[in-house]
């Protein structure tokens, strides 16, 4: 079951986790090769649907960010039938990793438009959307502030994203036997909540549920992982592993099987939402012209002494 929407407290942003940003890329690479997002992909798209139906707000232009990991159109199409769909896409950000971020934007359902010729705005975004994208870097921070730069003020964020409680079945596997790390760490929702406050988002509000999924075999269970990512953890095994090693880690996930022969794995589903906050007061730069109106306006705002 689903905790209460929590909101997320401000201090400051935890430091980048352990990551091979490489082996992320493949995977990435992997999943826009496959014919469909994961299941899992979607179905988190479902679920952080549902929680669209509390906000009032009506985006007129709605950006997918979600990458390779799963675009959404028909599910925000269908929210939001009014809006301009745009996709942010992976091949935009390899191919032009050194280009300004807002050169890396393409319009869903059509041939790939910049900037200049008559794309998104930086600021003009109403909703950006992100499903499962956000554990496939190795510091969240930076692509928050780039969500941020990318809504307009008073707009909002959706993402949904892997969270540490996932995967403890092929962890306390991997630590017993000596393998290394299974998987490279997924950041905690409170440190994620802690980032959108460090990004400049206002009314960050963070919550999770645990997905219980049962297998019938050891095979089943690693078919539907090699869909869902790779390893990324630099302190994993660094060679190829060997027929004989496979043959024990069968052997091992079996021996961990229920009454019934099922194997339980669990995934943490975190889900964030929060706005970028209304621009507020004149920007001071080292000469600043104010109207005298504004200054009364300003002096007569509450908690100031007339």
């Amino acid at each position: 079951m689903a905790d209460a929407p929590t909101p997320a407290a401000a201090s400051p942003a935890p430091s980048a986790v352990r990551f091979d940003a490489h082996a992320a890329r493949r995977a990435l690479e992997r999943l826009a090769r496959q014919p469909q997002p994961p299941w899992l992909h979607l179905e988190a798209a479902r679920r952080m649907g549902e929680r669209l139906e509390w906000i009032r707000h009506q985006p007129e232009v709605v950006l997918d960010w979600s990458g390779a990991a799963g675009v959404n159109t028909a599910l925000l199409s269908a929210a939001y039938p009014r809006a301009e769909q745009l996709v942010w896409r992976e091949g935009a950000m390899t191919s032009a990793a050194a280009a300004p971020w807002w050169r890396r934007w393409t319009l869903g359902g059509g041939a790939p438009r910049s900037v200049e010729s008559g794309g998104i705005q930086p600021g003009e975004a109403g909703l950006v959307w992100s499903n499962m994208r956000l554990h496939f870097e190795r510091d969240p921070l930076p692509m928050m502030q780039a969500w941020h730069r990318a809504l307009a003020p008073g707009a909002f964020l959706m993402f949904s994203t892997l969270g540490p409680g996932s995967l403890s079945l092929l962890r306390e596997l991997y630590a017993a036997s000596g393998w290394g790390e299974a998987h490279a760490p997924f950041v905690d929702m409170h440190d994620l909540g802690d980032m959108l406050v460090a990004s400049g988002f206002a009314e960050p509000v963070m919550d999770q549920e645990t997905l219980s999924l049962n297998y019938a075999s050891p095979d089943a269970l690693l078919a539907e992982l090699r869909g869902l990512g790779v390893n990324a953890a630099p302190g994993r095994y660094p060679g190829l592993r060997t027929p004989r090693w496979k043959a024990g880690l069968l052997e091992q996930l079996q021996a961990r099987a229920d009454r019934e022969g099922r194997l339980v794995l669990q995934l943490e589903l975190v889900y964030g939402h929060a706005f970028r906050g209304a621009d507020t007061g004149p920007k001071v730069e080292a000469q600043t012209q104010i109207a005298l109106d504004d200054m009364k306006s300003m002096l007569r705002k509450p908690g100031r002494r007339q």
